[in-house]
């Protein structure tokens, strides 16, 4: 599936009440971690040699040896899970965004429109003393509707009417989410020209299985936190017997968690490809008046879908039989309160950042409430809020220089695939026509969403929050059977990521990734090939990995390799795996190699390309020198300098459990397969990260 460039590190919680996987992306697309943030010196058009440790040798340590000094002297905010150079530039886009929406605010524009829909939503979420006023009242119309359910029928009902499209599986935010199953409306698989419903697995509120299931002392203490934080949610809200009832919401989840299939299996395309019919529900998946479910999701009509997660969707059917119907209920509950607290009385967001931020995250206090009040308009509005954005801080000039470094590392992938020996000419002539129609999202979407349906009330922040999730999936409903559009986007201009999209053989840089440090117009190219560079080789990268393989220059999954050619990649992904595996974060944790490997690969790809495309635009001349380092030696610090991070330890546990990135500090290691790296540092054997020529892993 498509993967973004660098997922934040720390399952904690947002403002808005999204899927709780969403919820980690969109919320640390805030604080995530990586980079050369907060240095002593004034900002370098190129690398930060103030954050350098010269005292480390290269060849032992590369990550330390670009960013030792800045890890020193540097401080986690109290904030914060991590902190790093995306933390820097979405602390910048933040900012200018709560810019923008203060001068709607104080614009006075017409109802409905967009900007009178950005303030609205804004200032409902900012009084926190009218929603305080309110008190649990928002809540009690939704609790009686759960109440009333009197039979399975019912709960199937209400089942599918708390289905949302909060479960993407471009962005990596697939791990989990709170309703019974996940719903991801995307081009189908076979046909790439629509689309299709696909569903998965879901019905936890922890981030996965593991954090149910692992017998370690680890989880035990979270899984105890956990039942505090079920029990004080339904005591807040009222319900007698709160210990009770939470007892029985976790003991379903834990048997939810036991049907789930692992992160490495969801990513096998090869098992994700399963089309029922609507027939097929009942007889696949028993337990559960699927009429009932399809009529409450507003999805009755719709005759064809694509199981993701087969024995797990069959697996939680069967215990919506099993399990008392009181015991739905309260999980039904639970799972309302814990979705929208933040919009809530401050006892419940509270409560919620307690467990979610503290327990999970390691994050010492909450978000100032302006910046959650900022990402809330963001996950509604983010269009609305994008257009403004782009208008004042993406200039067309930036644009066109950012799209001519976009064509250098196409063009160096194009020369990368002709000179690659493994690859049989026709697959050879397959990745050149996946090239070829890739489409590239430079800076933000041809086209913006349209929000006039999307029914936005002052002093409504509760309402505002449950009608939002209530629009964004009615809006994917109504397109299940149109014409896919290739050129769509699923970011918005003012996040810091990017994006790749196989299922429209697509890729998105948004505008606030393209700036410094990753993106300087006034740097040498040496940098901007080792920094942006090598983000945008890791995105084109993945149109070749492991699953980006599966899938055409239509986006369709079909095979169009031989059977050589997987046997040769497989080896060397093999490989790359079992050197990750090596590395261990904390005593007895290592990196997951299988878990990261298309990211992995991403980054080796990219690296690789981002270096030929750096010597392409050289045209034969020499790089400048900066600072005493020649231009293969800013290159690679370049790279490097992307990943320096501080990560709390809870929230890196996390990461290494959950995340299909591998942790910067090792991802920053990836050298260690360049030749020219080697040469440029004069990397000897003995050296800690030497591995002989052989050892090297060699794949685009």
């Amino acid at each position: 599936m498509p993967h973004t460039f660098a997922l934040p590190v720390a399952a904690s919680r947002s403002a808005f009440p999204v899927s709780r996987a969403a919820l980690i992306a969109c919320l640390l697309c805030f604080a995530p971690a990586a980079g050369r943030a907060q240095s002593a010196a004034p900002p370098a058009h190129g690398i930060a040699v103030a954050n350098m440790d010269p005292a480390v040798k290269p060849g032992d340590n590369f990550y330390l040896y670009a960013n030792g000094a800045w890890i020193a002297r540097t401080q986690i905010p109290p904030d914060r899970a991590a902190y790093g150079v995306f933390t820097l530039l979405s602390d910048l886009s933040t900012k200018r965004t709560n810019q923008i929406i203060e001068e709607a605010a104080k614009s006075n524009s017409p109802v409905g429109s967009n900007a009178r829909k950005i303030a609205d939503l804004y200032n409902s979420y900012m009084n926190e003393k009218g929603i305080e006023a309110l008190g649990q009242a928002p809540l009690q119309s939704h609790l009686k509707e759960i109440a009333a359910i009197r039979d399975r029928r019912e709960l199937a009902l209400a089942l599918g009417k708390s289905l949302r499209v909060d479960v993407d599986m471009l962005n990596n935010t697939h791990l989990s989410t709170s309703n019974l199953f996940g719903l991801w409306i995307a081009p189908g698989f076979s046909d790439s020209d629509h689309y299709v419903p696909y569903m998965l697995q879901g019905g936890l509120a922890l981030p996965n299985a593991d954090y149910y299931l692992t017998d370690s002392d680890a989880m035990k203490q979270i899984r105890a936190r956990y039942t505090t934080h079920v029990t004080t949610l339904l005591r807040l809200a009222s319900f007698d017997h709160p210990d009770q009832r939470a007892a029985a919401v976790i003991n379903l989840e834990t048997s939810i968690a036991k049907t789930h299939l692992s992160i490495a299996e969801i990513e096998d395309i090869a098992k994700a490809n399963n089309p029922w019919a609507r027939a097929d529900f009942s007889r696949k998946a028993p337990g559960l008046d699927w009429n009932a479910f399809f009529e409450g999701a507003g999805l009755t009509h719709q005759q064809q879908f694509i199981v993701w997660t087969p024995t797990a969707v069959s697996g939680e059917a069967a215990l919506v039989a099993s399990t008392p119907l009181n015991v739905w209920k309260d999980w039904l509950a639970f799972h309302l309160i814990d979705r929208y607290s933040d919009v809530l009385p401050a006892a419940f967001a509270e409560e919620e950042f307690s467990f979610f931020g503290k327990t999970l995250s390691g994050v010492q206090q909450q978000r100032p409430r302006w910046q959650r009040g900022v990402a809330v308009v963001n996950a509604y509005l983010g269009d609305a809020v994008g257009q403004i954005y782009v208008q004042q801080y993406f200039p067309p000039e930036a644009k066109a220089r950012a799209q001519a470094l976009v064509a250098n590392l196409i063009a160096a992938f194009h020369k990368r695939l002709d000179a690659l020996t493994w690859l049989a000419p026709t697959t050879r002539a397959e990745a050149h026509a996946k090239l070829d129609t890739l489409y590239v999202g430079i800076g933000y979407p041809e086209k913006w969403i349209d929000y006039s349906a999307y029914d936005v009330r002052s002093g409504d922040a509760f309402g505002n929050a449950f009608r939002a999730s209530t629009f964004d999936t009615q809006r994917w409903i109504a397109r299940l059977g149109t014409p896919v559009d290739r050129h769509e986007w699923c970011m918005t201009p003012q996040t810091v990521n990017a994006v790749n999209m196989p299922l429209q053989n697509s890729l998105n840089f948004p505008a606030a990734i393209l700036q410094p440090p990753f993106f300087d117009n006034d740097a040498p190219d040496a940098f901007n090939y080792g920094a942006i560079g090598s983000i945008i080789g890791h995105e084109i990268s993945h149109t070749f990995d492991a699953e980006g393989s599966a899938f055409d220059d239509k986006g369709r999954v079909r095979n169009w390799w031989t059977p050589a050619d997987h046997a040769h990649f497989d080896d060397e992904a093999r490989s790359l795996a079992q050197q990750f595996d090596t590395y261990e974060v904390f005593p007895g944790l290592h990196v997951n190699g299988k878990q990261t490997i298309d990211e992995n690969i991403a980054d080796l790809g990219g690296i690789a390309a981002a270096y030929d495309g750096f010597h392409a635009a050289l045209k034969g001349a020499d790089a400048p020198v900066q600072n005493g380092f020649n231009g293969d030696q800013q290159f690679f610090i370049a790279f490097a300098q992307n990943w320096g991070s501080k990560t709390r330890d809870a929230s890196l546990r996390n990461q290494v459990m959950l995340d299909p990135h591998a942790p910067g500090q090792f991802r920053a290691e990836t050298v260690r397969n360049s030749d020219a790296w080697y040469k440029a540092f004069n990397v000897q054997p003995g050296d800690k990260l030497y591995l002989a020529p052989d050892q090297r892993v060699r794949i685009w």
